[in-house]
């Protein structure tokens, strides 16, 4: 899959992009690319409330991130910055967007940090990357900040996720193939007290036998202070590619790393398979729900189902028992296993928590793009 992202970078030149709002269409056009994020702003006295969202492009120059903005909580966006590391021209994934809640050492809180996969490109030589930039503008501009992890040999590093811990370090989760052929590939961590200086690597999910591929970390902090942990197993037994999460107490510690944690499903068995991500809204019993999305929706035995593409799965039990279905604002109905339709996309709460905004990938006329949708959260 990872190789299919390579060569569709190296190839796709960026086309003419217009930004429409939501209500002209059932699905607002963000252009091309993949892999979308979308956050809201909380900490940035200047423009607190505003939806920011990052979306991994390319153009002639190679890959980088286009940054975007909506005022109208997901109805319209506009482009107001890009992220354009040296390194993506020799190939760049996975990219995540992340504003810090707090201080991190001269970084102040509602400083926005985008981290990415650099080097997928760089030939039998290459030594792959994960490298941070952060802006204090609201993603008008952004500077070079570090790398946060590369690759002792020619196998990945992918899909760095960030948050804070309790304690105010800074922690990007990752994807980890470089420990092959002991394990095909791990979760991994690395911490940071001021956004530069990297630790030493942590194992936060490592099962074996070798086959197994624990990946498509994603972090979510909970109200009552714990953190919900997401990702997906894949090549698990008889599993393609479930979600599965834990629960940190402190957002550092994430228990025995062979533990597969607790697999997601609704009460007749369906279930995403690969590349999901999961959200917070306010709701339920215990103040949360949690919103899924994933890229191809499938039934108990894996067969995609007629809603593939159309619907998320909701929880308001922190993850815990059966989650449930509700429609997808920004529907890919022809979802497949490849790197574009329905790949990690995103949700957001909007409108106070009534309604989620989408944004997923899908293609058009053979070239990617990036929409978007807002729906009821519940």
């Amino acid at each position: 899959m990872r190789r299919m992202i390579a060569l569709v970078l190296t190839l796709l030149v960026a086309v003419t992009t217009t930004i429409v709002p939501a209500e002209a269409a059932r699905r607002g056009d963000l252009g091309v690319g993949a892999y979308p994020r979308a956050i809201r702003l909380e900490h940035t006295p200047f423009l607190r409330g505003r939806i920011i969202a990052s979306v991994n492009s390319w153009d002639s120059g190679g890959a980088f991130a286009r940054i975007f903005e909506s005022a109208d909580e997901g109805a319209s966006f506009h482009q107001v910055g890009e992220v354009r590391d040296p390194e993506g021209a020799q190939g760049e994934c996975c990219g995540s967007i992340y504003e810090l809640p707090q201080r991190v050492g001269r970084l102040r809180a509602g400083t926005l940090l985008w981290a990415a996969s650099y080097g997928q490109n760089g030939g039998a030589g290459r030594r792959m990357s994960i490298r941070v930039w952060s802006s204090s503008d609201g993603g008008r501009n952004w500077t070079f900040r570090s790398e946060a992890a590369r690759s002792h040999n020619h196998d990945g590093v992918f899909e760095p996720e960030f948050t804070v811990d309790s304690g105010g370090t800074l922690w990007i989760h990752y994807a980890d193939e470089t420990e092959a052929p002991r394990y095909s590939q791990v979760l991994n961590r690395v911490g940071s007290t001021d956004g530069v200086t990297w630790g030493t690597k942590q194992t936060t999910l490592a099962i074996p036998p070798d086959r197994v591929r624990p990946g498509m970390p994603v972090v979510r902090e909970l109200p009552d202070g714990r953190y919900y942990f997401s990702y997906e197993i894949c090549n698990y037994g008889k599993r393609y590619c479930d979600p599965y999460f834990k629960i940190s107490a402190d957002g550092a510690n994430y228990g025995d790393p062979a533990d597969p944690g607790t697999r997601v499903a609704t009460a007749n068995g369906s279930y995403f398979q690969h590349a999901h991500t999961v959200t917070t809204f306010p709701g339920g019993p215990n103040g949360v729900r949690l919103l899924m999305v994933g890229q191809i929706y499938t039934d108990s035995s894996g067969r995609p189902l007629p809603s593939n593409g159309q619907v998320l799965l909701a929880n308001d039990h922190l993850g815990s028992g059966d989650w449930y279905e509700i429609p997808a604002p920004a529907p890919v109905p022809n979802a497949h296993n490849d790197f574009c339709p329905n790949y990690s996309s995103s949700l957001l709460p909007v409108d106070s928590g009534r309604n989620v905004l989408e944004l997923a990938a899908d293609y058009d006329g053979g070239v990617c793009k990036v929409y978007f949708g807002t729906g009821p959260a519940s």
